[in-house]
């Protein structure tokens, strides 16, 4: 099982190359669906990575695949210049959960 990255950013997507991470670049919305349908469709992806600001270019196709598709996991990652309370999120989650702050 294979990680997949689509990106909008070069310097994320030689980034997670370096990782042994494949992907393509995407700037458009169509592009961004064709590319997540060629990803969906390889049984070898697991999980398909896509930044942010994607996410947020097509976020209601992305949330109906998140809801409807249960592989791959589609996950959304922040780029260099991106912000991300995701450390927050996943604090508060520990937090609701065991009482334990981090």
């Amino acid at each position: 099982m294979k990680f997949f990255l689509i990106s909008d950013n070069t310097d994320t997507l030689m980034g997670m190359r370096l990782a042994g991470i494949e992907g393509v670049l995407a700037h458009e919305k169509s592009e961004v669906v064709v590319e997540l349908e060629k990803a969906m469709k390889n049984k070898e992806t697991a999980i398909i990575l896509m930044t942010k600001k994607l996410i947020d270019l097509c976020r209601e196709y992305v949330y109906e695949l998140k809801l409807n598709c249960p592989k791959p996991l589609i996950v959304e990652i922040s780029d260099r210049h991106g912000q991300s309370e995701v450390a927050e999120t996943i604090s508060g989650y520990v937090n609701e959960a065991i009482g334990l702050k981090i």
